[in-house]
């Protein structure tokens, strides 16, 4: 009987390690893992965790370098539609991992594996946005997930491991930390309850700055091309360099409450500077550039999308429906926004852009018109009420026979 192929979702830690021990020694699996990097591994910790992968005992290990991708596929689209999950969180964490299961889902196919697996636990969101790609792109694969079917402890895996001699660091760090390109998680004892805050020591970067940085942004289209005067082959470079600018201020740190896909409420606290300088920038030039009712509809299927995306329902015909609405929409959105950083806190000073609506040749607000008369303001403010005029006057009649 031939030996069955699996493909394992790999990032090194103590869970995807159990995964690759436990499936080649306990169910004789041939295991082909791939680490999919979303911007949160340089190119050295990439090459520690292939040689740990081979260690262990993976007949084949591939790294993915998806953080190009990751923005063409998923980010590019969050920040057309200035996506913050309850007005607060640019899904950090959620969209990384729709980045990772399409990579993961698209390896399984090139290795021909008769199985897919991943070290999620039975109690967080991972679990369900993994196996609904999975379910959808690699419909006839079995889905295998260790760590959540046995619903192992982290004392039992460490005691399984070692009775493997496998050495590895199994220290549980007091935080736990998700990086990549559109921000990072912080998981604490703080973050467990409904009241408390991280402290200085959670956050990955220290704040090392007490002045203040006046920065300009380029976007062309929607998109981030030019930083000050330096530009970028792609956007994804962009947003890491505004990331090591802006993080040494502390911007971008807040505490996310929300709800899960399985239905629980849940903290989780994010250090995303440059995710959330750009999407403040580039809604403000929207502001500027876009009539009203393109942003008014803009904000209503934004809200969808990050919820839909949220919770792993990135292949639903939809998206890519709104999709094209986002970029339509974006065919206006160029200029320059200026914005300030300051300590924990940065402000958006303006734009400038050749399709500014705030244009005086049209009049100032509260000032003086142009392109209107009194008369013209009075006919049309006469007109606009007039249903509403209608409305009350024949509700004021009829109340008053009774």
């Amino acid at each position: 009987m031939a030996i069955k192929k699996v493909v394992l979702g790999f990032s090194g830690g103590l869970d995807t390690t159990y995964c690759v021990k436990y499936l080649t020694e306990e169910k004789g699996y041939e295991v082909h893992s791939v680490t999919v990097n979303t911007g949160g591994f340089s190119e050295e910790e990439c090459k520690a965790i292939e040689a740990h992968a081979l260690r262990l005992g993976v007949a084949s290990h591939k790294t993915v370098d998806a953080v190009t991708t990751y923005y063409d596929r998923i980010i590019r689209y969050l920040i057309y539609g200035n996506v913050l999950k309850n007005n607060t969180y640019p899904l950090s964490v959620s969209a990384e991992r729709m980045s990772q299961a399409l990579h993961i889902a698209a390896h399984v196919t090139a290795v021909g594996a008769d199985a897919v697996a991943h070290g999620s636990t039975g109690a967080g969101n991972d679990q369900v946005r993994f196996d609904m790609v999975f379910h959808t792109l690699i419909p006839d694969a079995e889905i295998i997930t260790p760590i959540r079917d046995m619903r192992l402890s982290r004392e039992a895996e460490i005691a399984y491991l070692q009775s493997k001699g496998v050495e590895m660091n199994t220290t549980k760090a007091a935080y736990s930390i998700n990086k990549g390109l559109w921000g990072t998680s912080v998981g604490g004892r703080e973050t467990l309850t409904s009241h408390g805050m991280l402290p200085e020591s959670a956050w990955p970067t220290p704040v090392t700055r007490s002045d203040s940085e006046q920065v300009v942004l380029h976007f062309e289209k929607g998109e981030l091309i030019t930083i000050n005067d330096r530009s970028f082959v792609h956007p994804a470079e962009a947003i890491q360099w505004l990331q090591a600018i802006a993080a040494p201020f502390g911007i971008g740190r807040d505490v996310h409450v929300g709800d899960t896909i399985i239905g629980i409420k849940g903290r989780v606290g994010f250090e995303a500077a440059a995710p959330m300088v750009i999407i403040k920038a580039h809604h403000a030039l929207e502001k500027h550039v876009l009539t009203k009712w393109q942003l008014n509809w803009k904000d209503q299927l934004a809200l969808f999308y990050g919820n839909w995306l949220h919770e792993g329902q990135i292949m639903d015909p939809v998206m890519r429906d709104i999709e094209a609405f986002f970029e339509n929409s974006q065919q206006t959105v160029t200029g320059k926004v200026f914005v300030e950083l300051l300590p924990y806190r940065f402000q958006v000073l303006g734009i400038e852009s050749p399709y500014d609506l705030m244009n005086s040749a049209f009049g100032s607000y509260g000032e003086m018109n142009k392109g209107w008369s009194g008369e013209d303001v009075r006919g049309f403010s006469k007109i606009f009420g007039n249903q509403v005029s209608i409305w009350t006057a024949v509700k004021a009649k009829a109340e008053k026979r009774v």
